[in-house]
């Protein structure tokens, strides 16, 4: 059965830390939610399928092999697969990362 969610209530800011929620997994790509206190991040990663980060709540910094790129609410990015990137919260920071192998 479908349901309503506000995205941005889906994962609540915890202090010191990055909280995430998957929301589906499926062979064909995943949707996760996170919420980074101010600060915190993810270091520098890749994913195996091409990713579709969108921010939905405050700022962050991005940086890819080829540049930093400063994010802020209601913008997204496509990184392809492989694509080497790390993310810190500039402020509080909510995002949905969507993946999937062609995006």
């Amino acid at each position: 059965m479908a349901q309503v969610a506000n995205i941005k209530d889906i994962v609540a800011y915890q202090d010191g830390t990055v909280v995430s929620k998957e929301i589906t997994s499926r062979p064909s790509g995943t949707v996760r939610i996170f919420a980074f206190d101010e600060g915190q991040g993810l270091g520098q990663h890749t994913e195996p399928s091409d990713a579709l980060l969108r921010v939905l709540d405050g700022a962050a910094m991005l940086t890819t092999t080829d540049k930093v790129r400063h994010l802020k609410e209601g913008e997204m990015v496509v990184m392809p697969a492989g694509e080497p990137y790390a993310l810190t919260a500039m402020e509080k920071f909510k995002m949905m990362l969507v993946t999937a192998p062609a995006l």
